[in-house]
């Protein structure tokens, strides 16, 4: 605990707080903020002798010894509500601390909140929930390997370039090879990809190929515009991934190395 007797002492003989902070044990920082707290409430050195470095904190710092009575998290029932689209820890933990503000009890912070919930989930085995969620995102890439079509007559092999689209909350996904990876078969595959899903996620994340990023650019990226058209046209937005982060895409970079293999 800290010498909250000793620094008052030491202070009203006028040593300098580095003296105080080297003497007590404790830093500069917790020195001043003793003794002004000790100004402000008009504590000051001599004390009588039956006050105690407890009684001191108690009378300076009451808050400390309320700390048992902060309200704890409901983490199972925070748990469940992350599994919702468009919940974070952030809002659950702005809700959490709202609600014991109303019945006059004391929230935890934010970084406690998230502490509570993290050992919860480690203890009960509880599955972390994954931050993508459904109808979220869909991931649209085309497979780094080409796949060939063989002319049955002929016997002539012509490249097709497959396309792959992938939900990451569900990893579900959708494949289709065409025979040129210009703007038209890319929006043509977009559209077959929703037709598939049954319906269009809030946002599209592509690979930075140039019939869908003219200009890739981590602060102001250049889409293409017809891809942009057809974002605007069923109303979701195009975030395509960063240069060289595969991991922005994940998801579809796993479901080309499958379908490649």
């Amino acid at each position: 605990m800290i010498k909250y007797r000793e620094i008052l002492r030491l202070n009203d003989q006028g040593l300098s707080n580095r003296s105080i902070a080297s003497s007590c044990g404790c830093s500069r920082n917790t020195v001043n903020n003793v003794i002004k707290r000790a100004d402000e409430l008009q504590v000051s050195w001599p004390l009588k002798d039956d006050i105690t470095d407890t009684d001191l904190q108690n009378v300076l710092y009451p808050e400390i010894g309320k700390s048992d009575l902060r309200k704890l998290p409901d983490c199972e029932h925070f748990h469940k509500e992350l599994a919702k689209s468009g919940v974070t820890l952030s809002l659950l933990w702005h809700e959490y601390s709202e609600t014991c503000r109303q019945r006059r009890e004391i929230p935890y912070s934010y970084r406690q909140f998230c502490r509570y919930y993290h050992n919860y989930a480690r203890v009960s085995k509880a599955t972390m929930r994954i931050k993508r969620k459904p109808g979220e995102i869909m991931e649209a890439d085309w497979a780094g390997q080409t796949a060939f079509l063989k002319d049955s007559f002929t016997g002539e092999f012509n490249a097709a370039y497959v396309f792959i689209a992938a939900l990451p909350c569900s990893q579900y996904s959708y494949v289709e090879a065409f025979l040129s990876m210009d703007t038209a078969n890319w929006i043509t595959a977009h559209l077959h990809a929703f037709e598939f899903f049954g319906g269009v996620t809030q946002m599209i994340v592509p690979d930075n190929l140039k019939t869908g990023v003219v200009n890739a650019s981590s602060t102001d990226p250049i889409i293409n515009r017809t891809h942009q058209e057809m974002a605007e046209h069923y109303h979701t937005a195009i975030m395509p991934a960063r240069v060289r982060k595969p991991k922005d895409k994940a998801n579809v970079e796993r479901s080309v190395g499958i379908i490649s293999t």
